[in-house]
């Protein structure tokens, strides 16, 4: 068993084993310009959640559109609404010298079913929100170590 053990941590040590959601390159999270759009509620928590700073020498700059929506997706025959899709879009914008370097589209939405209490339903759709912005904090994490 202590074999196993010293072979598996040989091979995860010298292979250059490094997880992917580590925010490793600082460079990469600090720009000159962090531009906010949309709902500024989630563009805190991303900002937050992302270790974003300002650094004046460095020249890029960050444009981050945030748009959440809820909607309906079906009713009963009494006109009774049973499921709801809530949503969140986020457009991410890098450019340097007034030059787009990269810009890409996130997106995550869930499907749910309807409570029988206005309470619940909002406690719920709070939790969604922020399952939604921590996916999507995910994927942007994923995105600037890739880039």
């Amino acid at each position: 068993m202590k074999n196993l053990l010293l072979i598996i941590f040989l091979f995860i040590s010298s292979c250059g084993y490094k997880p992917v959601y580590l925010v490793s390159n600082q460079n990469v999270l600090e720009f000159d310009k962090i531009i906010l759009q949309g709902d500024e509620n989630i563009n805190e928590i991303l900002i937050n959640n992302l270790g974003l700073k300002k650094d004046l020498s460095n020249k890029k700059s960050l444009t981050l559109n945030s748009n959440y929506t809820v909607t309906e997706t079906s009713k009963d025959s009494k006109g009774q609404i049973e499921t709801y899709r809530s949503a969140i879009k986020v457009k991410l914008i890098i450019t340097e010298n007034n030059k787009v370097l990269y810009t890409k589209d996130f997106l995550a939405e869930f499907s749910y079913k309807n409570e029988s209490s206005k309470y619940e339903l909002a406690n719920y759709q709070s939790q969604i929100k922020d399952n939604l912005i921590i996916k999507l904090t995910e994927e942007i994490v994923l995105f600037l170590n890739l880039t």
